[in-house]
């Protein structure tokens, strides 16, 4: 049996500014098609909209009804550091 790899990322809605750390994992085989992705837990006001085992499908609505994928590209403040 394979071990997962799990770790945390910050969802936050670009529309009405709810944010929470979501826990996630993956399976840590390099040699499988795909990642076995699967979120765990969800922080409050956030659901799963489309689940996928692609993180970049995996869509998420918050609670204002704001659709967005849980993985996207992200642009960075100047100086590179997200914002918390």
């Amino acid at each position: 049996m394979a071990a997962r790899d799990r770790y945390s990322r910050k969802l936050e809605c670009s529309q009405c500014g709810n944010t929470g750390f979501a826990e996630v994992s993956e399976d840590d085989t390099p040699s499988r098609k795909t990642r076995g992705f699967e979120i765990d837990a969800l922080p409050g006001g956030f659901e799963t909209e489309f689940a996928s085992s692609n993180p970049r499908r995996h869509m998420i609505r918050c609670r204002c009804g704001h659709k967005f994928k849980f993985e996207q590209t992200t642009a960075y403040a100047p100086g590179g550091e997200p914002r918390y």
